[in-house]
């Protein structure tokens, strides 16, 4: 296997956090990077720190997620979500460097009953997933060498998440409304890194066959509602303060610019058939996290 590191665009966000962790945890090499000094929308500095680092793998896990915001400024979200990894994949591709570009859930429609395929139609529903679909798109057609690994609902140690503002509100408030018809899968930030980290092993080893979109959640399903009452019984177990009631709402009981997709399950047997990827339930998922969001 080669000895060059990991390239990682994007530093203080979920994933790129948890792939630090992980890869240090694991051996691996891995340098990550993100704004101001690596910024997507200044493709300069991208290629500086390709050229400086000279990877075996680039990771793209820059991203614009302010998701309701974007319903009224679209612009930064299709620079940050479009156009530069767009720009990302003519670099890697002129360098012949592999690229895994990490997208979403948001790029359906949320109106299927049965978990999406990889080669579904993306039917975006808001100006954050369009952003979205259209990266994947300029991805793919200017790096053959990509890895289009499409997650859902991300929770982790690092940054702002729904399990961290249901600790939150659940210390300050007695009473919260949750919606509880919206599924899909929460998805652990570490988990996320490990299956990149396994998939960029086997490509630094020469297995350059299994390029194109995977989906990686974890394991079941459950709506906003029953995670967070999953998320409150370890806190209570942990001596937190939780809400005495907890309500389940409508996603039109709690209105928000963005739509967000009704049903978001992603159907993950590829990834695990092709890399023998081990996909927890998000049940343990949530076990292992909450010890470390609890500290942080």
């Amino acid at each position: 296997m080669t000895s060059a590191p990991i390239a990682v665009i994007g530093a203080s966000g979920q994933i790129a956090g948890a792939l630090v962790r992980r890869a240090r945890d694991n051996g691996q090499r891995l340098i990550a990077r993100g704004h101001p000094a690596v910024d997507l929308t200044d493709i300069a500095t991208v290629g500086r720190f390709i050229d400086e680092v000279r990877p075996c793998v680039v990771v793209n896990a820059a991203a614009y997620t302010a998701v309701d915001k974007a319903e009224s400024e679209p612009q930064p979200a299709f620079e940050l979500n479009a156009e530069g990894p767009g720009k990302l994949a003519v670099i890697c591709s002129a360098l012949g460097l592999p690229l895994i570009h990490i997208s979403t859930d948001y790029v359906f429609d949320g109106l299927a009953t049965t978990p999406y395929r990889e080669d579904a139609t993306p039917r975006p529903m808001s100006a954050y997933g369009a952003s979205k679909a259209a990266g994947e798109t300029a991805v793919a057609n200017a790096c053959a060498d990509h890895i289009i690994l499409r997650t859902a609902w991300v929770y982790g140690l690092e940054g702002n998440n729904f399990v961290k503002t249901m600790l939150r509100l659940g210390a300050e408030r007695d009473e919260l409304g949750i919606v509880a018809d919206q599924h899909g899968s929460p998805t652990f930030a570490d988990d996320i890194a490990d299956a990149i980290l396994a998939i960029s092993s086997r490509i630094a080893a020469g297995d350059i066959s299994r390029f194109g979109t995977y989906h990686f959640t974890n394991a079941g399903e459950t709506t906003w509602h029953a995670f967070a009452e999953a998320i409150f019984a370890h806190a209570r177990a942990a001596g937190r303060k939780t809400p005495a009631i907890l309500k389940a709402i409508t996603t039109a009981d709690y209105p928000t610019p963005a739509r967000r997709p009704a049903y978001s399950v992603l159907d993950c047997a590829k990834i695990e058939r092709t890399f023998a990827i081990r996909r927890p339930t998000w049940q343990d998922a949530l076990g292992r996290a909450m010890p470390g969001i609890l500290e942080s």
